[in-house]
């Protein structure tokens, strides 16, 4: 049995949230649950009941009741909490006292926070504004904006009229952005004019109006100044005819009241969340209000134990669902750290700082940047007082052992460090932590309650601590009520069922360990198959990112024959060369930590690694690179101009 690298204590554990939700589902359900384990079972063999108990104990405000909790076990197809009626603005608007609610920090400017009572009566004023400029249920309301407060007011604004949020960040290209927005038909857009990153203002004006001018159902453009000076609409330059302008501020003039919520259905629509768009144009993913909630809560107070006590940050913009998933900490009373700006600016300990001087007690990263720390040997508990935090989050790519091994020697060894894992099509989480159980390197902690993971091979059949397909067999609350556009729901059927009959497949290829954790090996549609062989891209990574002369990597597989190559490229670290020496080194160390199966055929250097805008290696796009295929879409990559390079190398293999 392999040794843990963090275990709570007893006290830990009977203080947690999961502990007390498992003591409130014995008595809800008439069962005892000796362990997670065995909670776990019950919430996906009785997923009806398991998610009433939630409904129950999440505190959820509703207008009306239920009359079913589900109306069939089936996929596509399950409909939750039929009859219901809600809000959801109105469940992270629940607090209204004189706690932090939102906490924001920009660069080059003083941080700003704002309480619960301050938040809602922003909402409340921003919300009648938008009712008089005509803002209806269902109308949909685009935000190419950063992470900043007036994001957090607009969306709340929007939804507690039950209209409908999507948003992208700042650093999407103009085809980005229209590829989105034009589908979805948004009557609003809020847009912030200038922002810094790096230490440099970036004034995206002209973006705005190429945007709006593209998009014809835009009327109404609300403008978000880098200050918060307070500006008049003739200040505003016209971006668009036929379309009003005003700045956010002025949506804030007017008396502040109790807000009007609108209560609706369940599943009514309350985000548009986007596919990532390398395949072809980005598939717009409707997600409903009550199941956002209710998984939302689970994931937040449950796996992660977060407390009104607590401040919690994710490093993310508003074009990544982790945006939507750290603001549902609302919900729970606690504060939000809002991060605008470069994660290294003005140098690379610039978080651990910000975790010392806000006292942050939930920290949520990326493995690149844990790797970047690393990279640069920083010791940040040597140098900051990080004694507030107790949780790092994860997530975007599987963390590697040497991800494991920095934190816990390098950041604090009692700390819970929670690699969590499941995407946009759910808004949610299949696999993360939870405060009851150990840590292993290189393991997601668990599966997560009411969600019925398990890994499949080719055959449909269940394996385990075998390499197979993640699939969820039952339906959960969060799945997506439908996609934008779709008639007869075709390209949501063939993005999910089309594999597994009435099976949700995720495409990751995992393995579900003795220890219950989950090891994630990358996209499975990425996964390299080389003489009938499935191997995971991350298998190749956690080897190879271990090499002190590496500092990144992506590792594709080039069609030869009736087989692939399986073709490695690495970025290494300054005043590096990729020697034959080099090579030999790489390719034995991959032999004996992984298998012969995982060498490489070819090794090349490169000088960057694309990454989407969330920073996922985007293998995909190189692998039709270098067998000579069209990449049709490039704007949700970060750095679009790396692609080049692969260009070089279509002709490696005669």
């Amino acid at each position: 049995m392999k040794k843990p690298l963090y275990k709570p204590t007893k006290k830990e554990i009977v203080s947690s949230n999961m502990y007390k939700f498992m003591k409130f589902a014995e008595k809800y359900s008439g069962r005892k649950f000796k362990d997670y384990n065995a909670l776990y079972e019950w919430s996906v063999t009785e997923i009806e009941k398991f998610w009433e108990t939630v409904w129950d104990y999440s505190g959820l405000i509703y207008r009306k009741k239920y009359k079913s909790v589900l109306n069939k076990r089936i996929m596509p197809g399950a409909k939750w909490f039929q009859a219901s009626r809600l809000n959801f603005a109105e469940n992270l608007l629940k607090f209204k006292d004189d706690r932090i609610a939102l906490i924001s920090v920009k660069e080059k400017q003083k941080t700003q926070k704002i309480t619960y009572l301050e938040l809602y009566n922003t909402v409340s004023a921003c919300a009648e504004n938008l009712r008089r400029l005509g803002l209806k249920k269902g109308d949909r309301v685009a935000a190419y904006i950063n992470n900043i407060p007036e994001a957090v007011v607009a969306m709340l604004a929007v939804t507690s009229i039950g209209a409908i949020w999507s948003s992208c960040s700042t650093d999407f290209g103009i085809k980005g952005v229209l590829d989105r927005f034009t589908q979805i038909e948004p009557k609003f857009l809020f847009a912030t004019e200038e922002y810094s990153y790096n230490g440099k203002f970036i004034n995206v004006s002209a973006k705005i109006k190429k945007i709006a001018g593209k998009i014809n159902s835009i009327r109404k453009i609300v403008l978000i100044p880098h200050t918060n000076n307070i500006k008049n609409t003739t200040d505003v330059k016209p971006y668009k005819k036929n379309a009003k302008y005003l700045y956010f501020n002025q949506l804030l003039l007017s008396n502040k009241g109790e807000i009007t919520f609108e209560h609706l259905p369940f599943d009514h629509p309350v985000y548009i969340l986007y596919s990532s768009g390398t395949t072809g144009v980005p598939k717009c993913i409707v997600h409903g209000a009550g199941g956002t909630l209710l998984q939302h809560y689970k994931e937040l107070a449950l796996h992660t134990d977060l407390k009104r006590e607590d401040t919690i940050m994710y490093f993310t913009t508003c074009g990544w669902m982790m945006w939507n998933w750290l603001i549902s900490s609302l919900q729970i009373g606690a504060s939000i750290l809002l991060y605008d700006g470069s994660p290294v600016y003005p140098n690379k300990s610039a978080l651990w700082k910000l975790i010392e001087t806000e006292k942050i007690t939930i920290f949520g990263t990326s493995p690149k940047f844990l790797s970047l720390c690393q990279s640069a040997k920083l010791i940040p508990k040597e140098k900051y007082d990080l004694s507030s935090l107790r949780v790092i989050l994860s997530t975007g790519s599987p963390l590697t052992d040497e991800n494991f091994n920095w934190v816990y020697n390098s950041v604090k060894s009692k700390i819970r460090l929670s690699s969590i894992s499941g995407g946009t099509d759910i808004v949610s989480c299949f696999m993360l932590g939870n405060p009851m159980l150990p840590v292993y390197s290189s393991e997601i902690q668990c599966r997560g309650l009411g969600m019925s993971v398990k890994a499949f091979d080719e055959k449909g059949n269940e394996v385990y601590d075998e390499k197979g397909e993640l699939v969820c067999t039952k339906p959960f609350p969060s799945m997506p009520v439908y996609f934008w556009n779709d008639k007869s729901d075709k390209k949501y059927k063939s993005a999910y069922f089309d594999y597994y009959k009435n099976v949700w497949r995720h495409g990751d290829f995992i393995k579900i360990t003795p220890t219950g954790g989950i090891v994630v090996f990358g996209r499975s549609d990425a996964t390299l198959n080389p003489g009938g062989v499935r191997i995971g891209t991350a298998e190749i990574y956690n080897v190879v990112e271990s090499i002190s002369e590496i500092s990144d990597s992506i590792v594709v597989g080039k069609k030869w024959k009736d087989d692939i190559k399986v073709v490695l490229f690495v970025v290494l670290n300054k005043n590096k060369t990729l020697t034959e020496a080099l090579k030999t080194k790489i390719k034995t160390k991959i032999k004996t930590l992984a298998s012969p199966r995982h060498v490489p055929a070819f090794i090349y250097q490169v000088k960057e690694i694309p990454r989407t805008l969330s920073g996922k290696k985007v293998e995909i796009a190189v692998s039709k690179i270098i067998n000579c295929e069209t990449v049709n879409n490039t704007d949700s990559i970060a750095n679009p101009e790396s692609l080049d390079e692969f260009k070089n190398f279509q002709s490696i293999i005669d």
